[in-house]
């Protein structure tokens, strides 16, 4: 059954500027798709126009009769007295209306009342009305809406705050297609992880746009893409969209160049006939004819693709094994503690993810260190020769009146013509670079800072949520420029494939403390995951009868134990190395998860055994 039916849509905002031309796609029920396109491309202008939101000129959108859509960037208007608690109960109006006629009959004693009675109570029991509350905190907990938000006025709460609350209003609403928009934005990486979870066994239908790759990596199973208005479609997720676009893009490319080849050899026949035939009308129109048909060799329209940014940044060699040194760091503010007793060291050529919820200081972290804010106590020291540069969450220039052009130029003191070569090199190339910086969107603002930064040596690069307001191919482009970065690097994020790619060490910042995790995010996750199932288990172990066994058996016993974790781990590891070589074969990747599934599972319970063993 098709749960999304687009048919020949078309929206233009100005006369010469259409949108959309012509989109057409149909979404079947339960398929979760993900909606891609560059900035601009008309991805969230189709959401409006399939909520009802905004009208299309052309074509229609057909949602089936008693199909319920919602999309989490329209925020209803509630009362001012409402609270995000009240709003979160909006989504079981129809329960507590069936709890008031409930509590009506259950003052009437009649047979059609005992019989209505009764048919409300199984509607009830339909409805899960029973769990509404448990339902409730579970999706607040999962979302990170704590007890004390929930408790605030809604018109008070930050636009992150309210777009978290209207999400969860959403999925408790039950609704039968989810469309959202950059769901992940204000979500932090245990948030996220929820939703993906959530929407893995969510039976209805999903469409999504979303920056975040590893968030579609997870969760769609199928991409559209807008591109120049219409849609270009792919039969997996985000990795599998990447492979198949650069072998279409190179299919294209080679018939393209193959046509210009047969085009030019046409010609050259077409040329040598033309000078032959000087005179003979017969050969002349054998010329003509070729020159046609040379013309019509080209059917295929020369692809094209997003320039890269030809930018690198600059390197200072450091010297030496210490480029940053923190001792006993603390900050509060009030009587809430952020963190304390950190102790850490950064070397040369370390690249590190600083991860942990919203709210649990992070940014606060890197601001002691650049010298921004005052720790309460403790000391922060960089190495003699290190030279920083800070890319900070909030992009703001002094004088945003200025143009691109003239910031780059007053910023770094550099000549007219680097500033044209620097601005062209983050793709502000023509009349972008004149463009007054108080019209940028959060990602123009965001090449423009790196455009700028990138203008010394630096060997110690702070960056603070780099990828948060940039579109995929603007995460691509930075993630190019930081490839050719080998110094140290420090950076927090919620982007789990940025972090993925560069971080080969980790700082877990939560409860008040920053545990470092020496090893890649992969890793990280792999034995964060077993330790706090590890510690689960203990926890919920059973207290058994003492059993005696000599000193000797149980050691015996524990190293058989050991060597067979060693195995599982091994066995993980190449059943990993397999994920990798077969990624686009799906059907070999369903089984290789199933396998380490099985495999880690069966770990998991070697050292509940092996910790039995040796407490």
């Amino acid at each position: 059954m098709i749960d999304i039916a687009v048919k020949g849509v078309r929206k233009a905002f100005e006369e010469d500027r259409e949108i959309l031309k012509g989109l057409s796609f149909d979404i079947n029920e339960g398929e979760r798709v993900g909606l891609l396109g560059k900035n601009g491309a008309g991805k969230t202008t189709l959401m409006r126009i399939i909520t009802g939101e905004l009208e299309s000129d052309q074509g229609e959108v057909v949602i089936p009769s008693g199909k319920r859509a919602g999309l989490i960037s329209q925020i209803p208007h509630y009362p001012d007295h409402f609270t995000a608690e009240d709003v979160l109960k909006t989504a079981h109006e129809r329960v507590y209306a069936v709890q008031k006629k409930l509590e009506r009959l259950d003052m009437t004693a009649s047979p059609d009342a005992a019989r209505e009675y009764d048919r409300l109570t199984a509607a009830m029991q339909a409805m899960g009305g029973y769990d509404i509350d448990y339902e409730r905190d579970k999706v607040a907990n999962g979302l990170n809406i704590p007890p004390a938000m929930r408790s605030q006025l809604f018109s008070s709460l930050s636009g992150g705050e309210k777009t978290r609350v209207n999400l969860a209003r959403l999925i408790l609403e039950k609704t039968d297609i989810l469309l959202l928009d950059e769901p992940t934005n204000h979500l932090d990486m245990k948030s996220t992880e929820w939703l993906e979870d959530y929407l893995l066994k969510f039976k209805g239908t999903v469409l999504t746009i979303s920056h975040d790759r590893y968030f579609l990596d997870r969760v769609v199973d199928r991409i559209i893409e807008i591109v120049d208005g219409r849609a270009e479609f792919y039969s997996g997720n985000y990795s599998f969209y990447t492979v198949e676009k650069q072998a279409r893009y190179e299919e294209r490319l080679e018939r393209w160049q193959q046509e210009q080849k047969e085009a030019k050899r046409l010609e050259a026949a077409a040329d040598r006939l033309a000078q032959w035939g000087t005179g003979n009308r017969r050969l002349m129109h054998k010329a003509e004819a070729m020159y046609t048909r040379a013309e019509k060799a080209v059917k295929t329209e020369r692809p094209d693709r997003d320039g890269a940014m030809r930018a690198r940044f600059s390197e200072k060699k450091f010297r030496g094994d210490e480029v940053l040194v923190i001792k006993d760091l603390k900050k509060s503010f009030g009587e809430r503690r952020l963190f304390e007793g950190v102790d850490l060291l950064v070397r040369g050529g370390e690249r590190i993810a600083l991860i942990g919820d919203n709210g649990s200081g992070k940014t606060t972290f890197l601001n002691l260190i650049t010298g921004r804010e005052k720790p309460d106590g403790g000391v922060i020291r960089t190495g003699p020769a290190v030279k920083t540069a800070y890319l900070e969450q909030h992009i703001h220039f002094d004088n945003m009146d200025r143009s691109a052009y003239d910031t780059v130029l007053y910023e770094t003191g550099c000549t007219p013509q680097t500033a044209r070569d620097r601005l062209g090199a983050f793709k502000f190339s023509g009349e972008d670079a004149f463009r007054y910086v108080s019209v940028m969107s959060g990602g123009e603002l965001s090449r423009l800072r790196l455009c700028i930064l990138m203008r010394d040596d630096i060997n110690l690069l702070i960056l603070d949520e780099p990828t948060n307001h940039l579109d995929i191919n603007s995460r691509e482009w930075i993630e190019q420029a930081l490839e050719d970065y080998s110094e140290a690097l420090l950076f927090v994020s919620h982007d789990r494939y940025f972090i993925n790619r560069f971080a080969t060490r980790i700082w877990l910042m939560e409860d008040g403390r920053i545990t470092d995790w020496p090893y890649s995010f992969e890793e990280f996750r792999r034995r964060r995951a077993i330790r706090e199932q590890t510690e689960k288990n203990v926890k919920e172990k059973p207290r058994r009868a003492a059993v005696r066994t000599g000193p000797a058996s149980t050691a015996r016993r524990a190293a058989a134990v050991e060597r067979e974790i060693k195995a599982a781990e091994e066995k993980i590891k190449n059943i990993e190395a397999d994920i990798e070589l077969y990624s686009t074969d799906y059907e070999k990747l369903d089984a290789l998860f199933s396998e380490k599934a099985e495999t880690e599972e069966a770990l998991e319970a070697l050292y509940e055994q092996w910790y039995s063993l040796t407490e």
